[in-house]
Formats: structure tokens, sequence, C-alpha cells
């Protein structure tokens, strides 16, 4: 049976403080260290389902937040608190509520923002990239998406602004052949999210720079580990763009088989194939 982001889980549904309300979380049950999980633009906590109780047997408490403005957790009105260098300095405060040895994950967008995290200063023991990349996205359909849809969501709203997404979503046989209570749930998730952080992350995926050179001084200064990982299908960044930033962090890279831009939900088994063995040797 595949595996999504509604598949049953041993994961409680909490709340954790932050600076603009409660931040949504599922958390597994306590293990020797934590992962931190954080979702990509238009995602949530839910993203990390299929991962969650295999971390837990691993030995590691699951922590998959939602974003302030993401789904179930409320944002700020302002845009710009949504670009990766503010929400970085909400999940450094998140890892700092969580007093156990962290290895942080971010997927997409969320990877920016850990990024802009570690530059904040979070105490972590390890760092993964997933399906992210150096700075802004600078071509293909997501990027062109974006372009169309931001106007449209300015001036009619959430509820429209999806429908488009569902439209062009609708050309693809893989949309077509998910359950329907997985196309509600992407439904209802969209249309729950904060519209300046909609906004604000979109802006974000639009303009962020190209800060590896400034993470990779900061890895190095720190001794802190990374891993950079994608799925071989990513249709984002490219993977030989990601490949490269790898390079350039003088870190490892991995490559998920079967997988496009979001292995936590295509391939979570070969996605865990390469993260837990690596997580386990930065504890030890």
């Amino acid at each position: 049976m595949r595996l999504s982001q509604l598949s049953a889980n041993s994961a409680e549904r909490i709340d954790l403080p932050g600076p603009f309300g409660p931040i949504a979380a599922l958390r597994t049950k306590p293990g020797d260290a934590v992962a931190l999980l954080v979702p990509g633009y238009t995602g949530s906590k839910e993203d990390f389902v299929p991962l969650l109780d295999s971390l837990a047997t691993a030995g590691f408490q699951a922590v998959a937040i939602d974003l302030p403005g993401q789904y179930e957790s409320p944002g700020p009105d302002e845009e710009a608190e949504y670009l990766p260098s503010k929400l970085g300095v909400v999940v450094a405060n998140v890892v700092e509520q969580l007093r156990r040895p962290v290895v942080l994950l971010g997927h997409s967008y969320g990877g920016l923002v850990v990024r802009g995290a570690v530059l904040a200063g979070a105490d972590i023991v390890g760092l993964t990239l997933m399906d992210t990349g150096p700075g802004q996205l600078t071509s293909g359909a997501r990027l062109k998406g974006l372009q169309i849809g931001e106007p449209l969501l300015r001036a009619n709203g959430k509820t429209e602004a999806y429908r488009l997404r569902e439209q062009i979503s609708a050309r693809f046989e893989s949309w077509a052949s998910l359950p329907a209570d997985l196309k509600e749930f992407f439904r209802t998730r969209f249309v729950a999210s904060s519209a300046p952080g909609l906004l604000g992350m979109a802006r974000g995926l639009r303009t962020e720079p190209d800060l590896v050179a400034v993470l990779a001084a900061e890895l190095q200064r720190r001794e802190l580990p990374a891993v950079v990982v994608c799925g071989e299908n990513d249709d984002a960044w490219s993977v030989p763009e990601q490949r490269e930033m790898a390079q350039r962090l003088h870190v490892p890279f991995h490559l998920v088989p079967g997988a496009a831009h979001s292995p936590n939900t295509e391939n979570p088994t070969g996605l865990l194939d390469a993260l837990i063995p690596t997580w386990h040797s930065w504890l030890n």
C-alpha cells in the first residue's frame, strides 16, 4: 500500500510555542535524538507521515512541524516575515525547545529555511537539505506557476488560486491517480494556510540569494556535518544544481531512486535508507 500524508501512524498531534501562536507538530515517542522535519511551500507536517514510525523505530523522536502560516500554525500578516532568514529564526527557537541532540531536515522551501536556522545559530548535530537549492528557483513549471498564481491570489483569494492549481495539476497522470481524500486534504490545507504566508514564501522562492558559500563557512566553523539529498527526477531545482551545491558545501550527496521532488512520499524507504545511517553516524 502506498504511504501518503493520510497514512496511519503513531505520532501525537501537539502544539509547540511560537512567536505568532502555537506551532502545530506531529511527534513520535522519545528517542536518543530528535529529527526535526521542516516542510516546503504549500506543505505541512503531514508530508513527513510516511517517515515517522520508521524514524521512531530507528531511535529518533520525529518532530514534524507546520511553519508559521502553514495549515494549522498561525502566522504574521507581513509577507516579509515568511522569507527564509525570518523563518529560520523561528526554527532555531524550536530547536532550542527540543533540548536533546537534533538533526535538522528541510524539504524544498524548508531547505532554505533550515539554512537560515543554521545561520541564525540553531544548535544542531547535523543538517539535511532535501530537494532544495542554493537560492531562488531559476526556471521550470514551478516558477511559472508562482508567477501566474501570485496575482490571482492577490486579486481573488486562496480558493480561486487553488482552483487554478488543480486545473494545472489535472494535466498530469500522477495527480489523476491520487485518491479523492488526499486531493481534498491538499485543498483544505492550501485554503487553511495564510495568504500572506503563501505570498511571502512565493517571494522567497523567487528572490532568495545563493548563500552556499556563507553556509559552507558556517558548517566548517562549527564542524557541523551535512548532507544533500534529492529525488532522481526532481523538477524544481535540477539534480546537477543540487549535486554542485553539495560539492560547494563539501558534503555528501545522495540520490533517491524512484522519486522526484518529494522522496518523503514518493519513495520513503529509499529516502530512509540514505538518512538513517547518515544520521546515526553524526551521533557517534
